[in-house]
């Protein structure tokens, strides 16, 4: 059964004094630490001002996890060092809720304009490790991408135990977050007139 709203806020206060379950917090600006497994995917997304400004506002709202199977909570949780947030995730027949908080957030000019966060694993995570999430307009050719990287390890039992099958969740992840971003990055919102890029 999903977790209901009220279970959610339960487990989520639960998790707000607690500490991050790995000791490399904020190494996902350089790479992944000795010790984890790296993952890096990349999706272009489009061109241009409106596309790099739909992109920001779907990390924003979370878009990249709203997949169904899916979700995080709450929905739309500030991009903050310190937000604590609760990822639900519906597999192999079960739901689990799984513990984060945002550690860093990225809001960078220049020839690469770039927008993200990272959020790293709390305690009452399947993996810990830390995972960045940004999307990129490089001027020099106008093309706009949305970067996602993560390092990460088994954290507990049942996820040491079941690893083959959560490195298939994680890949199931990263395709359908890159299609979720593309999606909103190239469609207008519902009920706006499809924006166009003045380049």
């Amino acid at each position: 059964m999903k977790p209901s709203p009220q279970l959610v806020e339960r487990f989520l206060a639960q998790q707000r004094s607690r500490t991050f379950s790995y000791r490399a917090v904020g190494h996902s600006r350089r790479g992944a630490p000795a010790g984890f497994r790296a993952d890096h995917h990349r999706v272009r997304l489009g061109e241009g001002r409106a596309t790099f400004a739909r992109a920001v506002e779907a990390l924003r709202s979370w878009r990249m996890f709203d997949l169904g199977w899916l979700s995080t909570y709450p929905p739309a949780a500030p991009l903050e060092p310190g937000t604590t947030v609760a990822v639900r995730v519906r597999h192999f027949g079960f739901w689990s809720l799984n513990a984060c908080r945002v550690v860093y957030r990225i809001d960078e000019e220049g020839p690469v304009v770039r927008f993200g966060f990272a959020y790293g694993t709390l305690p009452d995570h399947g993996e810990r490790g830390e995972e960045r999430f940004s999307v990129e307009w490089h001027h020099e050719d106008n093309s706009v991408w949305y970067d996602l990287f993560a390092f990460s390890r088994p954290n507990l039992p049942l996820a040491r135990l079941g690893y083959p099958l959560t490195r298939l969740l994680q890949k199931r992840f990263a395709r359908d977050s890159k299609r979720a971003m593309a999606l909103a990055a190239a469609a207008h919102w519902p009920g706006s007139p499809a924006p166009k890029d003045p380049e």
